[in-house]
């Protein structure tokens, strides 16, 4: 099993953050907006140097969804920033009619995803963005591991015409992806070869997955870890050259089961390579307050249930 280098501990939060005042700098056309959480978003840094730029919406949602639609019309590039239940389920008709529908230019991107929202609880949390954003045509769905990663998709969606929905979270994780790495749209990452199962998981489930990846080893399984951070679109490929060499497949993700990574990978396999699969996700919950670390321990999201859905998949394979 691969060694990686952990650089530091940080939230992707503050990767989205990094990249956004990087593209003020070098893209005249693109423009931030945000409902009334600058701080969490850390959209700070552009709106002290684009000002002009930057527009402070409130807690109107539903309404900066269509400003950004507007701001389309004339050009330019705007990114919209909030929480990524408000992001998403709550402006759900606007992004659909006014966005999806008309293929709008406009990256909507959503911060303190999943339960690792934590103590705000589940009103706050979403389980169900990926599936509500992916079911949407023509939508490109993007879930980073790490900051570098995060930061490297911010800069990577501002080139791509049409609109992205960019998740990212709140909670310090490792960052271990290369800082200058290039980001491509769909393409998956080959994180560690292995021969005898194919894991496959997004987002903070990705380091998850690598520490799945050391104990399983330990166990004698060569697991192969891929990180899907394009939920779509997906890189059928890559998923199916994996799942027809170990011909077992895992996957892990801070999502609904119903919905998400798995129910893509589930579809594809039953289509073209029915395969043995098992998932790690939550299961037909909605969450609740607590510590992310004690979230992630209930709702079974931890390294230990990669590992026992490994097990659990290779007897039947």
């Amino acid at each position: 099993m691969k060694k990686f280098d952990v650089q530091n501990v940080k939230d992707t939060r503050s990767g989205f953050g990094a990249g956004l005042s990087e593209l003020g700098k070098t893209n005249p056309k693109v423009v931030a907006l945000c409902a009334d959480l600058t701080g969490s978003l850390k959209m700070d840094a552009f709106q002290k140097d684009h000002p002009e730029r930057f527009f402070q919406v409130g807690i109107a949602e539903a309404n900066m969804m269509g400003v950004a639609a507007g701001l389309t019309i004339g050009g330019w590039i705007p990114f919209t920033g909030t929480f990524a239940n408000f992001s998403t389920g709550r402006v759900y008709d606007q992004i659909r009619q006014s966005i999806a529908y008309s293929g709008k230019n406009v990256k909507i991107c959503a911060s303190h995803a999943g339960i690792t929202l934590g103590e705000d609880g589940a009103t706050h949390q979403i389980l169900e963005d990926l599936g509500l954003m992916k079911m949407l045509p023509g939508m490109v769905v993007i879930n980073p591991c790490d900051y570098n990663q995060t930061k490297a998709a911010t800069i990577a969606i501002a080139a791509y015409d049409g609109p992205v929905y960019l998740r990212f979270g709140r909670p310090a994780v490792p960052n271990f992806t290369e800082a200058d790495g290039k980001f491509e749209i769909g393409k998956a990452l080959m994180i560690n070869e292995g021969a005898d199962v194919s894991i496959f998981a997004t987002g903070h489930l990705v380091w998850k997955a690598i520490e799945a990846g050391h104990a399983l080893a330990e166990l004698g399984i060569d697991a192969e870890i891929i990180n899907i951070h394009t939920i779509k679109p997906l890189d059928e490929e890559a998923v199916l050259k994996s799942a027809a060499k170990t011909r077992c497949v895992v996957t892990a993700e801070e999502h609904q089961m119903n919905g998400g990574l798995g129910d893509s990978i589930c579809q594809l396999l039953a289509r073209k390579l029915p395969t043995p699969v098992e998932m790690v996700a939550v299961n037909d919950s909605f969450g609740e307050s607590g510590t992310p670390d004690d979230l992630m321990k209930k709702y079974g999201l931890e390294s230990v249930n990669i590992v026992a859905a490994v097990q659990a998949v290779l007897k039947r394979k």
